[in-house]
């Protein structure tokens, strides 16, 4: 592997994309179409962080757009979703709380791309 085979991005460049969406399930097409929508997240990529909450690390500013635009494409058609944009040194800092206890920081990814 020569010396631009392999790049090392800053905590500043990768970024994180997080989705959070409230639903509405209350008949048949809407329950269809919020699985869909979780589905389509899933296959994107995106982890579930909570029920409604979805993230996934993109490589700088015009992967994070790519990754809206492809969200926009496949929102369905009732409820709200809101996308955030951080750093991934931002993501290491999040506290999280699980049945009344604070949990370890989650690992962030490797940061390491291949081309």
């Amino acid at each position: 592997m020569g010396q631009h085979d392999v790049t090392f991005l800053s905590g500043y460049r990768i970024l994180w994309c997080l989705v959070m969406f409230d639903l509405p399930t209350d008949t048949k097409p809407q329950r269809k179409a919020a699985t869909k929508f979780r589905e389509f997240l899933l296959d994107e990529g995106f982890d579930r962080a909570q029920f409604s909450v979805y993230a996934r690390f993109v490589n700088g500013h015009e992967g994070f757009e790519a990754r809206v635009r492809r969200v926009e494409i496949n929102l369905p058609d009732w409820g709200d979703v809101q996308i955030l944009q951080f750093t991934d040194k931002q993501y290491e800092n999040i506290h999280h709380y699980s049945d009344q206890g604070r949990r370890a920081r989650r690992k962030n990814p490797d940061q390491l791309v291949m081309f």
